[in-house]
């Protein structure tokens, strides 16, 4: 069975003595990417992402994302072009807004988020392919700036957004979108229509290709039951604000806030949640359901799945390492198939 690139996310609270026996462990059952994240205030996401490089083969690096307030256009591209010349092919430069309250908590939101976005996004794509830019913009400034020893392999930048706005912007000037989960079929009916809308706005100086990358919550194990119930904690957040721009596509988006806003709590909501919610919001089950929810996510559009590495072994509930020898499966299947 077809299926997109399958990666997983590096937890943001993972021993840093496991790092990188982590991502060994995910390049030696043959995932094809490993995503870093650079949420405030765990660890940065250019230094994980190169020590992964220097300490791996083969396997493809993401970093999803770089919120954009935070740091020069200018030395964005020179960070990643300095890892892409050192690894052609591997890296993956994920940009986004970052968290609103983080970026305030640090003294950068900015007045216009989509118009910083749109010009960090072009600006750090353009240095990478070796172009010479001068730019008086809103927010980014460059005058005469061009990268001594630009990338052969230039690396994709994406955005990291969710609701429509910022979709057309990754459309107009990025090479992909990542979207954060639950990534439905539904919802990418809404962000395939954004990002083509973008890429038309911006006629032939949109980039060649978009691609989408999904993040998603996933278990593996051979009872679907359990692995509902293993998976309900970690979806008691999608009831928040942040996400509406992916449940109002779904077909159960009304009553799902029904149930949000009569719940106590958020635990509360995820309990109650019905079984066939959970199985659209998350993937569950055995490696051959599993391997479905991923060709179901590729046909409509998706080009790599990263999942959150969730333990579906209750003696070993928190340890990402069972998590991976579950996705290992997947791999395994994937092959005999």
């Amino acid at each position: 069975m077809p299926r997109p690139r399958l990666g997983v996310i590096v937890p943001r609270d993972l021993p840093i003595t496991a790092l990188l026996p982590f991502v060994s462990r995910a390049e030696e059952i043959g995932l094809d990417e490993v995503w870093v994240v650079e949420d405030c205030f765990f660890r940065g996401g250019i230094a994980q992402a190169a020590t992964i490089l220097a300490r791996t083969e083969s396997i493809r690096v993401g970093i999803g994302i770089l919120p954009a307030a935070v740091r020069s256009p200018a030395m964005t591209a020179l960070e990643a072009g300095t890892l892409a010349e050192l690894h052609p092919g591997r890296l993956l430069l994920g940009i986004g807004h970052g968290m609103p309250a983080w970026m305030r908590q640090v003294g950068v939101w900015p007045a216009s988020p989509l118009t910083l976005l749109e010009e960090t996004t072009s600006a750090v794509r353009s240095l990478l392919h070796g172009e010479r830019l001068t730019i008086d913009g809103r927010y980014v400034q460059l005058d005469d700036v061009a990268l001594y020893s630009p990338p052969a392999v230039a690396p994709p930048v994406l955005n990291g957004v969710r609701g429509p706005r910022s979709l057309e912007v990754s459309g107009r000037v990025a090479d992909g979108t990542i979207l954060d989960m639950p990534v439905t079929p539904e919802y990418l009916g809404v962000v395939r229509t954004a990002v083509e809308r973008g890429r038309a706005a911006a006629g032939p100086s949109a980039p060649p290709e978009h691609t989408l990358v999904a993040f998603a919550l996933a278990v593996v194990h051979d009872d679907v039951a359990t692995a509902r119930e293993i998976v309900r904690p970690a979806l008691a957040t999608f009831g928040a604000a942040d996400w509406t721009a992916q449940i109002d596509p779904l077909p159960f988006a009304s009553a799902f806030r029904a149930l949000r806003d009569s719940s106590p709590t958020p635990e509360d909501f995820a309990r109650a949640l019905p079984d066939e919610w959970v199985d659209h919001l998350a993937i569950v089950g055995p490696p051959d359901v599993v391997r479905a929810r991923l060709a179901a996510l590729e046909a409509n559009g998706v080009s790599s799945v990263v999942v959150v590495p969730t333990s579906p072994d209750p003696e070993r509930p928190d340890d990402p390492f069972a998590a991976l020898d579950a996705l290992a499966r997947v791999m395994s299947s994937a092959v005999s198939g």
